[in-house]
């Protein structure tokens, strides 16, 4: 026990000097039982690495799911899978609606608002849609994308329409639990970094099937792909999935999981996100949370106001509850 708390007092002093964590490390913070006091001791250390390297501030994440298709790489764990027959046919939100959503994260203090959509939307219409919300609604907010593969060329594309950022991830699993090449991920996400965009790049979906050195590689890999925003997003059942019988990791073991995510990144990435939000994660280190609308893979249909209710006023009420300041613009 002793030995630990000198590992996690080491990793909180690293996080906080910008010094990186070895694998092993990151597998021994994995590794303790998430209901043990050492757990809690973790959460507190990297509470106090949030303070130091954010300052306590916050940011909200605004995704917008613009549309539900069938998708034929079918993930065991999304929704929108071809073959499990979760829906039928192609939805999209109408622009009106998605200029609605939009206004109301604007105006719910939302830092990132990032556009959603399947395996093989065009990224050309993607770009367009993005110069038609720019000029709807106006703000301080930044908007992204979370798309399918692109090379440099593509991702300069859409950041001269005015993105910002891109969400993509190596998830874990892939290969196995998706149709996806590892290589082609890797190769966008080299991509994403090559380009003006910034990357934002989190750890998942996170199962109870996954393994400490799983999730501590791809730890590793956010880091080498220079990740401006990580964290980590747990795996949500969906009936009717291939995964959708195995169930959610514990609020604790999310919290932990973010706990060390706040250690790995240290200052070389401040912003650390926790989806879905809850108050323990916050407590252990997340300053970013996310609000979703729209077509949601974790979920069936079309969704037009937020996932479970959770919005912006209850975002915000989390941080501060926490410790936390909620900013529309990095501070």
């Amino acid at each position: 026990m002793h030995d630990l708390i000198r590992i996690i007092d080491d990793a909180k002093y690293r996080a906080i000097a910008g010094n990186p964590l070895d694998h092993g490390t990151i597998v021994a913070l994995l590794s303790i039982p998430e209901e043990s006091e050492l757990c809690d001791y973790l959460g507190a250390a990297a509470r106090e690495a949030a303070a130091a390297i954010c300052g306590n501030h916050a940011y909200l994440w605004g995704a917008v799911g613009v549309d539900a298709t069938p998708c034929e790489m079918n993930c065991k764990y999304c929704s929108l899978g071809e073959e499990w027959g979760l829906i039928s046919k192609k939805e999209q939100l109408e622009e009106g609606e998605i200029f609605r959503i939009v206004q109301n994260y604007e105006r719910g203090n939302v830092r990132w608002i990032v556009l959603r959509t399947t395996q093989f939307y065009r990224l050309d219409k993607l770009s367009g849609l993005i110069q038609r919300i720019r000029r709807a609604v106006p703000g301080k907010y930044e908007i992204g994308i979370n798309a399918g593969e692109m090379d440099e060329a593509l991702a300069g594309q859409v950041a001269g329409a005015g993105a910002a950022f891109a969400y993509h991830s190596l998830r874990l699993g892939e290969g196995r639990d998706t149709l996806f090449r590892p290589a082609d991920r890797v190769a966008t996400l080299k991509a994403i970094g090559a380009s003006p965009l910034d990357l934002v790049y989190l750890v998942e979906p996170v199962g109870r099937e996954h393994s400490n050195e799983e999730i501590a590689a791809i730890m590793q890999s956010v880091l080498d792909c220079g990740a401006n925003v990580s964290g980590a997003m747990a795996r949500v059942p969906v009936p009717g999935t291939p995964l959708g019988h195995i169930p959610q990791i514990s609020e604790r073991r999310l919290a932990q999981i973010i706990a060390v995510s706040r250690l790995v990144c240290g200052r070389a990435i401040p912003d650390i996100c926790v989806h879905p939000c809850n108050d323990l994660a916050l407590a252990w280190g997340a300053n970013v949370t996310v609000v979703e609308c729209g077509s949601i893979p974790r979920d069936i249909g079309q969704h037009g106001q937020a996932w479970h209710g959770f919005d912006c006023r209850q975002a915000d009420e989390a941080f501060r509850r926490n410790g936390y300041t909620v900013h529309q613009t990095k501070q």
